[in-house]
């Protein structure tokens, strides 16, 4: 009877310490943020640095060279998402009377033919400005965290000087704490590496296949894409959903299912040819826990914690297969 109690007792601070911990999360939300997102940074950087290192510059030089292309290719970013922000910021308007004027035609059409669409779902339910409306206040939080753009880089600069030591600081502890740190660090890298180039060609093809379709802001639409394919089974749906809306707005019915083909193939043959071919399925995760991971983390950290949140839910499932332990709950967060 002792023993049950101590479990229940066990379990219940578990899981007080947990909920202390979210909501600490939540509150500081604001600090944590730019913190991960130089973690990601690093994360997809260290692999890189590694590969020059290996190839015979020194770890100094390595570590210069990939500090160059970060700060180039955020310099980049933030010009050309900064650009398109306020180019769709400004047609934001015109895009929702657009859609007004279109749902209104809509609705008569399907009133001639004796359907009525009920007022709640007419004025609620199919709502297409509330994905519009949606879409400016995540580019307004983007925003607010380039911002922060200095700070994120030079954590990313002190993670990226760190790396190197954290495995012989692991090594002082245990040996055992060693290994799980490598099978850990490598594991991460890995999926994060395969991940980054897979999505980076995400993104040039959609950017490229808008531009011919003629739809604005094509390169705000790929930047999209490429950060949302970190988002497995349903980030491509989500990276689709305002293209699509914008094409059909701006161009009409027939280039916004040409958009809508484009975004089918190039994400099919991504996510279900290559992905496959070079990372496996061992690092996956089940749809639902893709679906609850985006809820948890976008209510605790914000829209930007929607982009993070697969990264940070895989690593929590490579910890849980790291030891014997816990790796059941790994096997729970994976797919069937």
């Amino acid at each position: 009877m002792s023993d049950q109690f101590s479990q229940a007792s066990r379990a219940l601070l578990v899981l007080a310490a947990v909920i202390i911990i979210i909501a600490g999360m939540k509150e500081a939300a604001s600090l944590l943020v730019p913190f991960l997102l130089s973690i990601f940074i690093a994360v997809i950087s260290l692999p890189a640095m590694n590969s020059l290192e290996r190839s015979g510059l020194g770890a100094g030089l390595s570590l210069v060279i990939v500090i160059l292309v970060v700060l180039t290719v955020g310099f980049l970013l933030y010009l050309l998402i900064g650009s398109s922000v306020n180019d769709f910021t400004r047609a934001l308007p015109e895009y929702q009377q657009r859609i007004t004027e279109q749902k209104t035609q809509l609705f008569n059409w399907l009133a001639g033919y004796g359907i009525t669409v009920p007022a709640f779902i007419a004025g609620d339910v199919f709502d297409p400005n509330a994905v519009m409306r949606l879409l400016s206040a995540f580019f307004r939080n983007f925003g607010s965290i380039l911002a922060n753009s200095f700070l994120i880089f030079i954590t990313v600069i002190f993670i990226l000087l760190e790396a190197k030591s954290f495995s012989k600081k692991f090594a002082q502890i245990s040996n055992d704490q060693s290994e799980f740190f490598s099978e850990f660090s490598g594991k991460l890298n890995s999926y994060m590496g395969i991940k980054t180039w897979t999505s980076a060609i995400t993104g040039v093809l959609v950017t490229l296949w808008l531009w011919v379709l003629g739809v604005d802001n094509a390169q705000l639409w790929g930047v999209m894409a490429f950060f949302l394919n970190f988002v497995p089974n349903i980030g491509s749906i989500i990276a689709a959903v305002p293209a699509v809306l914008l094409a059909l707005v701006q161009l009409g019915t027939g280039s916004a299912f040409m958009v809508a083909v484009g975004y089918l193939v190039i994400n099919t043959v991504i996510g279900s040819v290559l992905e496959p071919r070079f990372m496996g399925k061992g690092l996956g995760l089940s749809t639902l826990v893709v679906f609850l991971s985006l809820v948890f983390w976008g209510w605790v950290l914000g829209p930007v914690g929607m982009l993070l949140s697969v990264p940070l839910t895989i690593t929590v499932k490579l910890a849980l297969d790291s030891k014997k332990e816990t790796r059941w709950l790994g096997v729970l967060l994976g797919p069937a």
